[in-house]
């Protein structure tokens, strides 16, 4: 750790979280060059659903590179691209009566968020976004001026500009309909706000502290952004590739929207890849108008489809995520109980948070439980909230094994803030 902290930079995060030298890890287990193992509840910020270096996947890429295929090729196409559009398309799309075309955007997820906002206002010829309370999209302006937490908004260092922030459902508490007044603002011609080129939207925000939308709340949504000629936008990168126990996290509220952003799982592996969906009806680009020099990685689309073809080609997998996580969910409600419900725990799928109200309670029970062999992160706006992100793999002891931890460590902790 002496090299990280005197030579990388300031910036440097999950190494100041989780202090150790990781020389290995498979499945949901990583390990230190302590020789410690621990579990992983992090799971690369979402980006390893299947698990580390999952041997099947990584037999797809070990043979691909054995073949000499093309590792970059910029947009060029093939046999890599092809065989995960065609599949992704006949696995994915088709199965769910949807129909997309494919954009291979740079490599991270805040890439594509910039691609489809773009494309939006160039759809549309609007300049404005709606975005929403505690909402996430990245880090590159565009993402961030369309993020609300003011940690990250005060680092890029100019104005943020184009957006404007709607409240989420739930944000202003169950008595008021949120929906309502984003339909009201949007609707009056003295609101002081421009009609907007796209309506962006997380179905479950992950950083923003796993605040969960209802179903009838994305499909006013959807509906209104159409009523007023905008695009919809659904940010999946976190939340797609089954985190919620469907592939995509909006399925449950039977959306169809204008543009999916995809990124973090849908390699399969770990590798970088991102994506837009696009409606065909408003691919508008004009050729090399948005581009890229590392898009449509060949490695990782070559992963993605092994991915695809691992789990998605039936309805197990899809069950098994669901019934982990009515499990994990289960057991954190009871860990709540058990405190005198002090706490909330709210999630979908194999996603969950549980809310600590105060960022010291989180914080102490998350370090504590990497101290005891468990990797956890926390979010939210003040990140009171502990995030559960197990690889969509775990077996059933591991998960059992993680949350004993963690209920160890929370235990601990009210026990040393609380002293009798």
């Amino acid at each position: 750790m002496k090299t990280i902290e005197t030579l990388e930079s300031n910036v440097r995060a999950y190494s100041r979280s989780f202090p150790a030298v990781f020389n290995g890890a498979r499945g949901s287990i990583m390990f230190t060059e302590g020789g410690r193992k621990v579990i992983d509840f992090l799971s690369g910020a979402g980006t390893l659903n299947y698990g580390h270096n999952n041997q099947q996947i990584k037999a797809a890429i070990s043979d691909y590179l054995e073949s000499d295929g093309v590792v970059h090729g910029l947009d060029m196409a093939t046999p890599a691209k092809v065989g995960f559009m065609e599949t992704f398309s006949s696995v994915i799309l088709r199965e769910r009566n949807l129909s997309y075309r494919f954009q291979f955007t740079g490599p991270t997820g805040a890439n594509a968020v910039e691609a489809a906002l773009k494309l939006s206002r160039k759809i549309t010829g609007r300049h404005n976004v709606i975005s929403f309370t505690n909402g996430y999209h990245g880090q590159s302006l565009g993402a961030t001026a369309a993020s609300g937490n003011r940690f990250y908004r005060k680092a890029s260092g100019v104005p943020l500009s184009g957006t404007t922030f709607m409240p989420y459902d739930g944000y202003l508490g169950s008595s008021y309909s949120p929906a309502d007044y984003v339909r009201k603002v949007l609707m009056d011609e003295s609101s002081g706000t421009d009609l907007p080129a796209a309506i962006l939207v997380e179905t479950v925000q992950g950083e923003g502290g796993i605040n969960v939308a209802g179903k009838e709340w994305l499909q006013s949504m959807q509906a209104l952004a159409k009523e007023v000629g905008a695009i919809f936008i659904v940010d999946d990168i976190q939340m797609g590739c089954g985190r919620t126990g469907e592939f995509f996290s909006f399925e449950f509220a039977a959306l169809s929207p204008d543009i999916v952003v995809m990124s973090k799982s849908l390699s399969g592996y770990g590798l970088p890849l991102s994506m837009l969906l696009i409606k065909e009806a408003i691919d508008a680009w004009e050729p090399g108008e948005h581009t890229g020099t590392f898009r449509g990685n060949n490695l990782a689309l070559v992963s993605g489809k092994a991915a695809l073809d691992l789990y998605w080609r039936n309805q197990t997998f899809s069950q098994q995520i669901q019934r982990l996580g009515a499990l994990m969910r289960r057991r954190l409600d009871a860990i709540a109980h058990q405190h005198g419900n002090e706490f909330a725990v709210r999630g979908r799928g194999m996603v969950c948070g549980f809310d600590c109200k105060t960022s010291e309670i989180a914080e102490a029970t998350s370090r504590r439980a990497f101290v005891k062999g468990l990797i956890i992160e926390r979010c939210g706006p003040t990140d009171q909230v502990v995030k559960f992100l197990p690889a969509l793999t775990i077996a059933e002891e591991t998960l059992g094994q993680g949350l004993d931890i963690f209920e160890e460590s929370l235990t601990e902790t009210l026990k040393l803030a609380r002293p009798s």
